[in-house]
């Protein structure tokens, strides 16, 4: 199995597989990690599900888009920094473009009945792709008792506790618990993906990354111009967020709407389209970016803040994989990692119930849709885009 992960695929190959999950993961981030791990975990077997819980717990501690940083590593372990790219241009371009669309005008986001129907199918689909995931992932990350016991304070911490830095603080104490408390079997670690990155690379990545977040604001002082404002403060956005894509939203509402650039009704109208569509929150920076009041605008102004918002996760994961791969080797980290990964899955079940059951299973008919959807995914093993698009005309015939 270690030869069959470690084999390259070209970036055209990782293209058209992020292509999939771009226009088929619905649901948000949480989602977006179950769609990940039923890919590339279950079907492809480009890793294990103790690799993949390590690589999903880096991207908890770093600030950005969790679910799109996991994107970014998988396809830059399969095919080199042109992976990484592709895997980013597979997952966010189909969103990105839309919202693009939505801005100048092109087609209007359909409200009402058939919006309502949809969204609630959505919605729906989304818990029976978390749940599947939570499921498959306590079965091998949490085997015993101390760990599920783990789990499950997480849990409870996450969900009584919500704070921005609730999470990074939970995977930080399951890790000092781990240290403490487990201890790995001989030959318990497998290094079944490999990074194609160095460590003076790395360096050179995570320098780059501060370097643009202390360097962009002098520059802007120095040079005044709308476009470089632009770059300074989505870039700061993605740099400096920690938890999401529904956490960056308050810091970019208060860096566009006051200086005028968009329009508090455009912001929210944009806002509520970003909900409706596949792929990562951040392209809702490609909204804002194709609606700004003066130049650049349209399509140059959508992509100039897309790149500024998803840069920082690009320089993060390739600065931090080189040393994460070697730290992760470590008989000591290995014990924090089966805390951490415990962790992880309590985190997954807190977001199963908040905010992804809360919102979408409002009644017996929503909660007969998941069980039907998350039957489907694990009993009948149909495809996970087919029961996203099955679960959402469903949602609007019910509707």
């Amino acid at each position: 199995m270690a030869e069959e992960n470690q084999q390259k695929v070209s970036a055209l190959e990782v293209f058209l597989v992020f292509l999939r999950l771009g226009l088929t993961s619905f649901g948000g981030p949480i989602a977006h990690i179950g769609y990940f791990r039923d890919e590339f975990v279950s079907r492809r077997r480009w890793l294990s599900e103790h690799s993949y819980a390590d690589l999903v717990a880096l991207c908890q501690f770093l600030p950005g888009p969790a679910s799109s940083q996991v994107g970014l590593a998988l396809g830059l372990s399969r095919a080199g920094y042109r992976g990484a790219l592709a895997a980013w241009l597979g997952f966010t371009l189909p969103s990105a473009l839309a919202l693009i669309l939505l801005a100048v005008g092109i087609y209007g986001f359909a409200e009402g009945t058939v919006a309502s129907g949809l969204l609630s199918g959505l919605k729906v689909v989304a818990v029976a792709v978390v749940a599947q995931a939570v499921w498959g992932m306590a079965k091998n990350l949490c085997p015993d008792t101390p760990r599920l016991t783990l789990m499950a304070v997480a849990t409870c911490l996450v969900l009584l506790l919500p704070s921005v830095y609730a999470k990074v603080g939970v995977i930080v104490a399951t890790g000092i618990v781990g240290l403490i408390v487990f201890k790995p079997a001989a030959g318990n670690f497998a290094d079944d993906w490999q990074v194609p990155v160095t460590r003076g690379a790395g360096a050179f990545w995570l320098g780059l990354f501060f370097f643009l977040l202390l360097a962009l604001p002098i520059l802007l002082n120095l040079f005044p111009s709308h476009t470089l404002a632009l770059i300074d403060s989505f870039y700061r956005a993605g740099a400096l967020v920690f938890g999401g894509g529904h956490v960056v939203l308050p810091l970019l509402q208060a860096e566009v709407v006051p200086p005028g650039w968009v329009s508090e009704d455009m912001f929210l109208a944009g806002y509520g389209a970003a909900q409706a569509v596949p792929g990562p929150l951040f392209t809702f920076a490609a909204f804002l970016g194709a609606s700004m009041t003066q130049p650049p605008t349209a399509l140059l102004g959508g992509l100039i803040c897309l790149l500024a918002i998803f840069t920082p996760s690009f320089l993060l994961i390739a600065g931090a994989l080189p040393f994460w791969q070697q730290l992760r080797a470590s008989t000591r980290m290995q014990s924090a990692l089966m805390g951490i990964n415990a962790g992880v899955v309590g985190l997954l079940l807190a977001a199963l119930y908040d905010p992804v059951w809360t919102s979408a299973i409002v009644g017996a008919k929503e909660f007969a849709m998941a069980l039907v959807a998350l039957i489907a995914l694990m009993a009948w093993k149909i495809p996970p885009w087919l029961v996203v698009i099955a679960t959402a005309l469903t949602g609007l015939i019910l509707t």
